[in-house]
């Protein structure tokens, strides 16, 4: 089982010219490990029991070589520590924020964000669920499904340019549909961010320990497990179903996405 099973991600490599040179220096001398998944994981669980500054530790990668070519994906950890302590202070009010995130706490993990550059983060995660707009920038065929010494495991990978042109049409076609608001502000933020990085770049889906939970509750349903993992397509279906103008179209490929991952959320409550 992963070390933080519930917590999918969705990563940007970056090809290794487009790093400092110190940096391509040093990860160019780095095997690629099959591990540097669980590995992240495993420091950020330890961080929550054993808390310190995230700029205290040298940081980490993730290293795909492909086609002679070698792509990077930083952690980032203390720009992703920052930003999650930020979003979760906004959804409350000042003092109640204290009750969840105490002072000291606090202090501890902003240590250093006054000596760091700003940099923009590689990884998005998520915990129970994956956002729709992270579905629609892949297709069917890009995914990939299959079991390891943690379990099931799936992943979608594809090009920044394919996940640049998906995302721009799936902005045009919700902002069609609804108009400016909340669900479209989230995609163009993604679309934003897809902007950042290099144009050879790759975009990868990993549900992580979410695979698990997943299969498990479509083999209960009486499915075939992964297999049986539409959520790609549903959301694709729902787009087109909106730039036709038909509801039912739409809404069929929404409520099977929101069924599935209704199931998965489940989980969290029951652990």
């Amino acid at each position: 089982m992963y070390p933080t099973p519930y917590v999918a991600s969705l990563r940007v490599f970056e090809p290794l010219e487009a790093f400092d040179p110190v940096d391509r220096l040093r990860w160019q001398s780095l095997p690629a490990q099959d591990n540097s998944r669980e590995e992240e994981q495993r420091l950020a669980l330890e961080r929550m029991i054993f808390p310190q500054p995230p700029n205290a530790r040298p940081d980490g990668v993730h290293i795909l070589d492909l086609d002679g070519a070698r792509y990077i994906s930083p952690w980032s950890t203390a720009t992703r520590c920052w930003a999650a302590l930020e979003s979760f202070k906004g959804q409350f009010p000042p003092p109640l924020s204290h009750f969840f995130v105490s002072p000291a706490l606090e202090e501890v993990i902003t240590s250093g964000m006054d000596f760091i550059d700003e940099r923009v983060p590689h990884i998005l995660s998520e915990t129970w669920i994956i956002p729709p707009r992270w579905f629609s920038i892949f297709t069917p065929n890009e995914r990939e499904i299959g079991s390891d010494q943690h379990g099931p495991f799936s992943r979608a990978r594809t090009t920044i340019a394919q996940a640049k042109a998906r995302t721009k049409k799936a902005h045009e076609t919700v902002e069609g549909a609804f108009g400016v608001g909340p669900v479209e502000e989230e995609i163009e933020n993604l679309l934003e961010w897809l902007e950042i990085f290099h144009p050879e770049s790759l975009v990868e889906l990993d549900y992580g320990g979410l695979a698990g939970y997943l299969s498990a509750a479509l083999t209960a349903d009486g499915q075939e497990g992964l297999v049986a993992d539409t959520s790609i397509e549903d959301v694709l279906l729902s787009l087109d179903g909106l730039a036709q103008g038909d509801g039912q179209i739409a809404g069929g490929g929404y409520e099977r996405l929101v069924r599935r991952w209704r199931a998965v959320q489940a989980f969290e409550t029951s652990i």
